[in-house]
């Protein structure tokens, strides 16, 4: 059962030793607060290997360490755990407070441990083909090491042939120290060589005359201090046969396919060429080239969110050069050296074998980079080549960080490339406030812009409510003074039709009326007895009271005078010879 940290599977052609732990805990620090877990994943690169380590985020970097210890028997002290994307990093850091992703990728440097070979795992490992040796190689005359990896499966002669092209030391020309005596023929493997496993320390210098005689020969410990294969590339020439074919990778009899043709019309195709040719050459195992311009490359990686940009490597390829092979082969083609450049960078690459394409390199290069980088590009030599450019992209220009020539070794190549990733990550720190500081003022500004535009929005709202509001008061005025007009005109024709008043000493019975209006006054007004209620209603009518808005009602006993019926005289509705009536609003 697994426990909180997951298991460190080695994904390296080594299997682990048998003493190595699957997993191994570590308690968090203390001082975290207690919250729900987040599981991290790294895999990290060492050399040849590569350690699946899964922990949680409350784990501290030193925990890694701890568990890679185990791994790699490295002590914590002489690591150097490198690959992370924040500032300065230590043994104490918890990684929750680097803010990681999921999935992460690190990289182990032991530069105070020089590569040493294994002896428990060499007898177990010793006669498998699918191995890698690691050749630390010395050339005298130039005083330098190399160390190259080479799988189980080649052969001591294309070892040779490597060499060749990278120290230019013909291989019947090439004297050694170090083959053990098991290695007889320069056509068995490294595997059935003898040489010790993982790593193996040769050393080659010219040889001083064309030939040694056997009594030298003799006095050589080593049965392979000069090669045995100088019959066979001696007479080369005589057949009609180019050197250069006989010492490139591969045993090939024929011609190079160049990497990029000379008549591409547009640069995507040359790199899709290019794509393939390495591939055919060097294996699928290498850094992923971005198809298209240079300009399309400098957009994808300058000049996109802050939080999306990367480096531009630039790889500038040439045949003619004796590192080429090598570089591609054992730098580009390196694991570590493939992830790191296919996490951090877009890489773009360029063949200049041909002086057509470096011309239109060095155009290019004008165009986007500006005349200093094109000139520095024209004073390399071809034997310096090939080359990667690290360019950085700044809010003005473009800024080449580093040329790294081709001469050069996969741990100093990832230390290159990781300090031009320190330099990057401070710049995109800083580009990454900038941009943010931005975007939060642009979004106060859009928030004023919209409550403004809200705030214009409800007053043009309240206007035109308001606006009908008025036109609504002055529609309802006009038929209110079309109504009291309609009124005032049937009241004056109420009070026209009106019959005279009666004189008290006409000698007909008479009615004296008296009505008291809702507002407190009287109306006093004679009527004949023989009028008819209706000419009663018309009276009150004509003063403002029509008898659709009020009722007329007796004193006592209460009586509704307008529900009689209007055809009925005064004295039928005993309204005489005087009464007090009052209007009363209808409901």
């Amino acid at each position: 059962q697994t426990g909180p940290y997951g298991p460190h599977t080695s994904s390296s052609s080594s299997p682990p030793s048998s003493s190595s732990p699957a997993f191994c805990p570590v308690q968090p620090s203390r001082h975290i607060v207690e919250r729900q877990s987040r599981m991290l994943n790294f895999r990290v690169e060492y050399r040849q290997r590569s350690i699946e380590v899964v922990l949680e985020d409350a784990s501290t970097v030193g925990d890694i360490k701890t568990i890679l210890e185990t791994e790699l028997q490295v002590p914590v002290s002489k690591m150097q755990l490198k690959g992370w994307k924040s500032g300065d990093v230590s043994d104490s850091t918890v990684l929750q407070s680097l803010h990681l992703p999921k999935n992460n990728s690190l990289y182990v440097l032991t530069p105070d441990i020089a590569p040493l070979a294994s002896t428990s795992q060499s007898s177990a490992q010793q006669g498998s083909s699918s191995q890698n040796y690691l050749l630390v190689i010395s050339h005298r005359e130039a005083q330098r090491d190399y160390s190259l990896n080479f799988p189980a499966s080649k052969t001591i002669q294309e070892v040779k042939r490597n060499i060749s092209d990278l120290t230019n030391i013909p291989v019947r020309h090439q004297q050694w120290d170090g083959w053990p005596a098991t290695a007889s023929d320069d056509s068995i493997t490294l595997a059935a060589s003898g040489i010790s496993y993982p790593c193996h320390h040769l050393t080659v210098c010219r040889r001083s005359s064309p030939a040694l005689t056997v009594d030298q020969t003799d006095e050589c410990t080593d049965v392979h201090m000069v090669s045995d294969s100088e019959d066979d590339f001696e007479d080369a020439p005589e057949f009609g046969v180019d050197e250069s074919e006989i010492f490139g990778m591969g045993s090939s009899s024929c011609q190079k396919s160049p990497m990029m043709p000379e008549d591409s019309e547009n640069e995507g195709d040359a790199l899709l060429h290019f794509t393939a040719e390495f591939s055919r050459r060097y294996g699928d195992c290498h850094p992923v080239f971005y198809i298209g311009s240079l300009e399309a490359a400098s957009q994808e990686a300058f000049y996109g969110k802050a939080r999306d940009r990367k480096l531009l490597a630039i790889y500038l390829h040439n045949d003619e050069s004796v590192l080429s092979n090598v570089f591609c082969s054992q730098m580009m083609c390196a694991d570590s050296i493939v992830s790191y450049l296919s996490q951090n960078f877009i890489t773009w690459a360029w063949d200049v074998t041909k002086e057509a394409n470096k011309a239109r390199l060095l155009t290019m290069c004008t165009r986007h980079f500006g005349s200093v980088v094109a000139q520095t590009i024209r004073t390399y030599k071809t034997d310096q080549f090939p080359l990667l450019l690290i360019v950085m992209g700044k809010r003005t220009s473009n800024e080449v960080l580093n040329v790294i020539q081709g001469n050069t070794t996969v741990d100093e190549l990832m230390m290159r490339l990781m300090g031009a990733m320190e330099i990057f990550s401070a710049q995109q720190q800083e580009d990454i406030k900038d941009e943010d500081e931005r975007e939060a003022r642009e979004m106060v500004k859009r928030e004023q812009d919209e409550a403004y535009r809200l705030s214009l929005e409800a007053d043009r709202k309240k206007r035109e409510a308001q606006e009908r509001e008025e036109a609504e008061q002055v529609r309802q005025e006009r038929i209110r003074k079309e109504q009291e007009e309609e009124r005032e005109a049937i009241r004056l024709s109420l009070e026209q039709a009106l019959p005279p008043e009666p004189k008290e000493d006409d000698g007909e019975p008479i009615s004296k009326l008296r009505i008291r209006t809702p507002s407190g006054e009287f109306l006093e007004r004679r009527f004949l007895g023989s009028c008819k209620l209706q000419v009663l209603f018309d009276f009150v009518a004509s003063k403002g009271y029509p008898s659709d808005e009020f009722k007329l009602l007796t004193t006592f006993p209460r009586r509704n005078i307008t529900q009689l019926d209007p055809a009925w005289s005064l004295l039928e509705a005993k309204l005489f010879p005087q009464e007090t009536l009052f209007l009363e609003a209808k409901e």
